[in-house]
């Protein structure tokens, strides 16, 4: 089942595309939106498979909008206006429906998202774009070291390179790194594995700096340590 949101500033759009969804039985469609800032709050928390994206939106465009969002996900435009299309494959869109678009239609795209091969795709991203004033940041998996949760923020720190501040907590973005590469070893930190340097009396060392092992978290990171 494809997990996917919608984002289109007409209700009538949104309602076609909920009874699209259901009649398909193979795209769960978790939410609707008509503001931006609605939608980007909700991918912060809840990464989903596909976004159906309107592009002539009141407050910024739909393109526009993807540019600035953290999550990279599979996009399937709809719109009513033509000559978008040129600028959406430049995002790597999946497909692009001009309104107004039949079911079997809206079948052929949901058909292309199917046959992404979402392996490839994890592979190829080694990266990880943060929000920080207003813009985005990119930063290679390789190169975190560990993440300190700060109540509704985040620090990132970072090889080589002052840490980032970023609001998110560390349960979503925990949902957007590799498990083989990453672990939860304490309520407010994220480590590395490949970057830790030491363990001893549950203290782990990365870096320098000295990360407390939490009770609750010990037989993960033993399981991972002795694996």
């Amino acid at each position: 089942m494809i997990t996917a949101i919608a984002l289109d500033d007409e209700l009538a759009a949104l309602e076609v595309l909920e009874a699209f969804c259901i009649k398909s039985q193979s795209v769960s469609l978790v939410k609707t939106f008509t503001k931006t800032q609605d939608a980007r709050f909700y991918l912060e928390e809840f990464p989903v498979d596909l976004i159906f994206l309107d592009i002539n939106m009141p407050s910024i465009s739909g393109i526009e909008f993807y540019k600035s969002i953290e999550q990279q996900t599979n996009l399937i435009f709809t719109t009513a206006y033509a000559e978008y299309a040129a600028e959406s494959y430049e995002l790597n869109a999946v497909d692009y429906l001009m309104k107004p678009f039949s079911y079997d239609r809206f079948l052929k795209a949901v058909d292309k998202v199917k046959k992404l091969n979402p392996i490839q795709k994890a592979d190829k991203q080694n990266y990880i774009l943060f929000r920080v004033d207003y813009g985005l940041t990119k930063v290679l998996l390789s190169d975190i070291l560990f993440i300190e949760g700060l109540d509704n923020y985040l620090k990132v720190h970072i090889k080589n390179q002052k840490a980032l501040v970023v609001r998110k907590t560390l349960k979503s973005l925990s949902e957007k790194l590799p498990s083989d590469e990453f672990i939860r070893v304490h309520r407010s930190y994220i480590i590395s594995i490949s970057n830790m340097e030491s363990y001893r009396n549950k203290i782990i060392y990365i870096n320098g700096e000295e990360i407390p092992l939490g009770n609750s978290y010990e037989n993960d990171f033993f399981q991972i340590l002795n694996s």
